[in-house]
């Protein structure tokens, strides 16, 4: 059966009547599904189509697809998923459900929730917040921590079959000339050289797993008023048993492409707080590009379908294979240390920076308060004793923050370093780590009236630092006067003293 000859089908769908009912039914379509949304019930069916990624050439394939599909996201979505159930052929020659006669296809039956409840809905409205964004973060952590490890090797071979899957799927459109994309396939087999030995090492230690393959943001939804993950690949395997980044690198590939890079940079930051995966950093931009290619091959595939806006869904694929081609570009690592006293705004200042500095998804924030925090083995959230804040142990997590910042900053990533940063040894610690990688560095002093730090203190909400007004009087105290980092005023707004640290 083809997808044409699904005409029958998809009226039967189309039809209250087919559920007992009289109100309308609404109709979307994937490249590879196409959903019913009736009453509170949703039905997906799959297309009958071959690519070269995608099997659902007959009804038995896509009902035993619609089986895995149901078993693989009840893990994440139990309360969405309701089963599958049989389209049959009567003896009048009605197609009916789950009936005696001859299967002719079959749909996942789901529990319809509110279209606006998706996160590219939730995006598009403005309301994909920090917060939100870093619970989604947490969630995904731990679906991977969860999630079976697959391979024990080849961490190169499981890409390099990604990119394969992608030069086949360029090749079922005509959006692209034969030219670049030999010349896209060519960066993509370069930079899987370069991160071949990282990839195979990661693999080995079990960070291939059988992840969601199709994690962006229409494929997450709030249900409960939590981050909920559903509509994870099940129509092949290997497309999602892969590394755990590459997982996580459709989410940051789709925030970045939609415009939301501050957002991508703190969703990736957030995971790695939760994951301690940095030795993957380097990584990204190259997974984010093959995200991005993805992309491209699909809705340039889309494209060619009869009945599809050709010319919107093309210069979408384009603006997909762009950005594919700007990750795959060389950025210089640099590391950016911004100290100050508390009330200073450090922590606000390196979260809209990171995303301005280094490759996409920019730059890996390393704390001093959630260092000091999982050294402790407590969240961020959580506040610590006094005796947390000794000048041994404060030492240690200076110390740390530089063990950080040389191990991404060796692999090419860029860092931005946040701490007081008040004793000259700290500050030596991370201007050191930055010569001995041949990185940039640029040391940052955020200047501001106490009684401006007083009061940001008092007024501060949530947040990993302890710091009390008590804190700052300590260290307004023996404020140094021999600090050679450029001084930035820091009673502007972040936007303000973003730009002018990245003026110079």
């Amino acid at each position: 059966m083809t997808s044409d000859d699904q005409g029958g089908i998809i009226a039967f769908l189309a039809d209250p009547a087919s559920y007992g009912l009289t109100g309308p039914v609404e109709r979307m379509e994937t490249h590879i599904s196409m959903i019913f949304l009736v009453g509170d019930r949703v039905y997906k069916l799959k297309k009958a189509l071959k690519l070269p990624y995608v099997d659902f050439s007959t009804p038995t394939i896509r009902e035993d697809a619609c089986r895995k599909e149901v078993a693989l996201n009840s893990e994440t979505a139990p309360d969405l998923y309701i089963g599958v159930r049989r389209i049959t052929r009567s003896d009048a020659g009605t197609l009916e459900f789950d009936g005696e006669g001859p299967l002719v296809d079959a749909v996942v039956e789901m529990s319809r929730f509110e279209q606006n409840q998706l996160f590219d809905r939730i995006a598009v409205a403005g309301r994909l917040t920090p917060e939100l964004m870093t619970q989604t973060a947490r969630m995904i952590a731990y679906y991977h921590r969860r999630a079976p490890v697959v391979s024990k090797g080849g961490g190169a071979a499981n890409i390099e079959a990604v990119l394969d899957i992608n030069d086949a799927g360029f090749a079922t459109s005509h959006v692209f000339d034969p030219e670049e994309l030999a010349r896209i396939s060519g960066s993509f087999r370069s930079r899987l050289t370069r991160h071949g030995e990282l990839l195979d090492r990661r693999a080995l230690a079990g960070k291939v797993r059988r992840c969601h393959g199709d994690l962006h943001l229409r494929n997450i939804c709030l249900l409960g008023g939590k981050p909920c993950l559903f509509d994870c690949i099940e129509f092949n395997l290997g497309i999602a048993t892969i590394d755990v980044l590459y997982d996580l690198a459709f989410l940051l590939m789709d925030l970045w492409h939609r415009g939301f890079p501050d957002l991508a940079n703190l969703v990736m930051n957030r995971y790695l707080d939760e994951t301690d995966d940095e030795d993957g950093f380097c990584l990204l931009p190259f997974l984010m590009a093959i995200r991005a290619a993805v992309r491209a091959h699909v809705t340039a595939t889309q494209a060619e379908e009869p009945g599809q806006d050709a010319a919107r869904l093309a210069g979408e694929a384009r603006s997909y294979f762009n950005l594919a081609h700007a990750l795959l570009g060389d950025t210089p690592p640099r590391l950016i240390a911004i100290g100050g006293l508390s009330g200073s705004g450090k922590t606000t200042v390196a979260d809209h920076l990171a995303a301005k500095v280094g490759a996409p998804p920019g730059a890996r924030i390393v704390e001093s308060d959630r260092i000091r925090k999982a050294l402790h083995g407590v969240s961020a959230e959580t506040r610590l004793p006094v005796s947390a804040y000794q000048p041994d142990i404060s030492k240690k997590v200076y110390r740390e923050m530089a063990r950080h910042a040389e191990l991404i900053l060796a692999e090419g990533g860029s860092v931005v370093a946040d701490a007081v940063f008040d004793d000259p040894a700290n500050r030596l610690l991370m201007e050191n780590a930055a010569a001995r990688c041949g990185a940039g560095f640029q040391g940052i002093w955020l200047e501001a009236d106490p009684e401006l730090l007083r009061q940001r203190v008092r007024e501060r909400a949530g947040g990993p630092s302890d710091a009390t007004t008590d804190v700052l009087s300590g260290q307004l105290a023996r404020k140094p006067a021999d600090i050679s980092w450029r001084h930035v005023d820091a009673s502007g707004t972040p936007d303000t003293i973003t730009a002018a640290i990245l003026s110079n």
